[in-house]
């Protein structure tokens, strides 16, 4: 299991870099250098990769918590929603960069 997922946190790694570099190429006549635009793309994915991996975390706690006790369901719900602020901070951010 340990494999498999450093199998796909090396692949999403990959697709992060290259679609940001695909982005960089498209747009170097704008004036804008090719960092800008690979500093957006990896400020969203690895905000991503660390809210799957909370989410991961919680889930899994949240899961086992619920099967012991019902009433824990809101409090196991509303830790599901936090880590998703990371992946909207790191969209602001993409976008601060795109636009400054």
């Amino acid at each position: 299991m340990k494999r498999l997922i450093g199998t796909f946190f090396a692949i999403t790694v990959f697709l992060m870099l290259s679609f940001g570099y695909l982005l960089a190429a498209e747009a170097a006549p704008a004036g804008k250098g090719w960092a800008v635009y690979l500093g957006s793309g990896l400020a969203i994915g690895l905000s991503a990769l660390a809210t799957g991996f909370a989410q991961a975390r919680i889930g899994s706690a949240g899961a086992g918590a619920l099967a012991e006790n019902r009433e824990l369901f809101v409090p196991v719900l509303v830790l599901l929603a936090l880590p998703e602020t990371i992946v909207i901070l790191g969209f602001v951010i993409a976008i601060l960069i795109l636009v400054l």
